[in-house]
C-alpha cells in the first residue's frame, strides 16, 4: 500500500487559496508526483502510484448536503475525488466535527468508504486506529453533548427536510459553534491525543492517526519491543501538511504547488 493522509482542509469557497492548493495536490497525486513532493531529489524519478487516499475529517467547513442538493462550492473538489477514484485510488473519508452525515452521499452514491467514528484499519500488516480525533478529550462535556445532538437521528431528519439555503445556513452556524466549543491550545490538545494514543498502543495498535488539532506531529514509540507511531496530520490552513505511507514508513510532508 502507498497511502496519503490529510485532514482539516475546511473547504468553504472555491476561491480560497487552500481550495486551489488542494486541487493541485490531488492532481499531483493522480500524476504520481508524491515522492517528489517529499524529496526534491525524487523529482525526476519514476511516478509513484498512490493506492489509497485518507481524508481524516473536516474536508469541508460544513456539510449538511444530500445526494440531490450539493453545496455548489463543493462540486469542484468532489468531481476531483471522483476522478481520483476512477484512476484506481481508493478514497476513505472520516467524518469530522464540521462535516458529518456524509455516508448517504459519499458511500451510498459514490462508493467511497466513510468512517463515522473511529476506524480500525489494516495498513499492510500494521493495525491502525484512524479518526478525526475530536472525541479524544473526554473532559469537554459541553462539546461532546453538542456533538451527540448534531449527529442524532432527530437532527438528521430535521435538516434533510428544510430548504437547502436554510440547511446551509444552519450548517455554517453549527460550524461556528463547533469551533467555539473546541477552542483549545493546540499543544495541549496534542498532549491529550498523545496520551490517548499511548493507551491504544497497549491494545496492540501499531499506529494512531488523527486530525483536529491543526498541528502536524509525528512521533515514534517502542512498546513491548514493537515500533508504534502517532501522527497528528496538521491542516491545510497554515501548514498544508500531509502524511505519506509506504513499506511501514510514515513521512510528514508539506505541500506548496510549484
Amino acid at each position: 500500500m502507498k497511502a496519503i493522509f490529510i485532514s482539516d482542509t475546511h473547504l468553504k469557497s472555491a476561491t480560497d487559496e487552500r481550495y486551489g492548493q488542494l486541487l493541485n495536490f490531488f492532481n499531483d497525486i493522480r500524476d504520481g508526483k508524491v515522492k517528489s513532493l517529499i524529496d526534491s531529489a525524487e523529482a525526476e524519478g519514476k511516478a509513484t502510484a498512490v493506492t489509497d487516499l485518507f481524508i481524516v475529517g473536516d474536508l469541508f467547513d460544513f456539510w449538511f448536503c444530500n445526494k440531490d442538493k450539493i453545496y455548489p462550492e463543493f462540486i469542484l473538489i468532489i468531481n476531483k475525488l471522483i476522478e481520483l477514484q476512477k484512476s484506481g485510488i481508493h478514497i476513505h473519508l472520516s467524518e469530522g466535527n464540521h462535516d458529518f452525515f456524509m455516508k448517504e452521499y459519499f458511500h451510498n452514491v459514490l462508493g467511497m468508504e466513510v468512517f463515522e467514528e473511529w476506524a480500525d484499519v489494516k495498513i499492510d500488516s500494521l493495525r491502525a486506529l484512524i479518526a478525526h480525533g475530536d472525541t479524544t478529550d473526554k473532559n469537554n462535556f459541553k462539546y461532546l453533548l453538542f456533538r451527540k445532538f448534531l449527529r442524532s437521528r432527530v437532527f438528521y431528519h430535521f435538516q434533510r427536510f428544510v430548504p437547502a439555503r436554510i440547511r446551509w445556513a444552519l450548517a455554517n452556524a453549527s460550524s461556528v459553534a463547533s469551533k467555539q466549543m473546541t477552542i483549545e491550545d493546540g499543544d495541549v490538545l496534542v498532549e491529550k491525543m498523545l496520551s490517548f494514543a499511548v493507551d491504544k498502543f497497549q491494545e496492540d495498535y501499531d499506529a494512531v492517526i488523527v486530525g483536529h488539532c491543526h498541528i502536524p506531529v509525528l512521533r515514534h514509540y517502542t512498546v513491548a519491543g514493537k515500533r508504534k507511531t502517532f501522527v497528528a496530520l496538521g491542516d491545510w490552513i497554515n501548514h498544508y501538511s500531509f502524511l505519506y505511507y509506504e513499506n511501514k514508513n510514515f513521512i510528514l510532508g508539506y505541500y506548496r504547488s510549484r
